[in-house]
This record gives structure tokens, C-alpha cells and sequence, in this order.
């Protein structure tokens, strides 16, 4: 498992590479996740997006052929209450990993097509403002799953 002080040193690396890798607007997605669920049920997807440039980006759409509609979530406390509320983005700032986890931001996989199953994998497409798209597979994990079981899976 990646923690956040890993993700952050590789942030950092990437931060002191050459001055030319800092204009290609890419952002790493490492350890992705979902929970498994069942179809018609909602899901989740979890991971950590680092931005290895010099520039904010922002994460501000996703789908899945395994959901009717996917959507970008916060929890947030209204009056005493965790409540789980829409985004319009997330921001991905320079050098600062971004955790998608349970009880935070997280991308909501809305009215499942299937059942998700633990030991499968589905397909996500990440749009991100400055980055563009980026596809990443998801290793289901237990409905329960706190967090990845994968260690220092990501992708580019």
C-alpha cells in the first residue's frame, strides 16, 4: 500500500525532474479501487492522483460502462452530519497528492450494470481539465474494503 507520505515523496521526485516534464500535463493515478456491490446498487472508486507538474489541475469528470452515471463526491458536515454531496471538480493541486478514500472524495458509480464482484476489475475514465482523459482499471475489493490491498499499483 502506498501511503501518503510515498505518494507525496513521489510527487516530490517528479517535481525535481527536468523542467520539460513539467509541461506535459499528465496525472498518475496510483492504487485504484472499488468496492464490490451490487447491481442496480451504488458503488464507489478510491484512488490517489498526483500531479507531477507545476500546474493545478482538475479532475472534473468521470464514466464507466459499469454504471448508468458517475459522479464526483465529498463528504461534508451539515449541521452535526456527514452527508455525502456532489462536486463539480476536484482540484488537483502541484506536488500535493489527492486521496480518494472512504469518509472523503470519492467518484460514486451510480446504479450499477452488473454486480461488482471482488477479484474483478472495471474500467474508469478520468477527465481532468489540463490532462485530458486518462483510463484506469480498478481491482474490485471487498463491499467493506477500507483501503487498496494493491501496493504501489498505479498508472499514467
Amino acid at each position: 500500500m502506498i501511503t501518503r507520505r510515498a505518494a507525496f515523496a513521489l510527487a516530490l521526485a517528479a517535481a525535481a525532474a527536468p523542467a520539460a516534464a513539467h509541461h506535459d500535463h499528465r496525472i498518475e493515478v496510483v492504487e485504484p479501487w472499488a468496492r464490490a456491490a451490487l447491481a442496480g446498487r451504488t458503488g464507489a472508486a478510491y484512488m490517489t492522483l498526483v500531479n507531477p507538474t507545476d500546474t493545478t489541475d482538475r479532475l472534473i469528470a468521470a464514466a464507466s460502462d459499469a454504471a448508468e452515471t458517475v459522479e464526483l463526491h465529498a463528504h461534508l458536515h451539515e449541521g452535526g452530519v456527514m452527508r455525502m454531496r456532489p462536486v463539480t471538480a476536484i482540484e488537483i493541486p502541484p506536488g500535493e497528492p489527492v486521496v480518494l478514500a472512504p469518509g472523503g472524495l470519492h467518484i460514486m458509480l451510480i446504479g450499477l450494470r452488473r454486480d461488482l464482484k471482488r477479484g474483478e476489475t472495471i474500467r474508469l475514465t478520468l477527465r481532468f481539465e489540463r490532462a485530458g482523459t486518462v483510463e484506469v482499471e480498478l481491482p474490485v475489493l471487498a463491499a467493506g474494503a477500507r483501503r487498496p490491498e494493491a501496493h504501489g499499483r498505479h498508472t499514467h
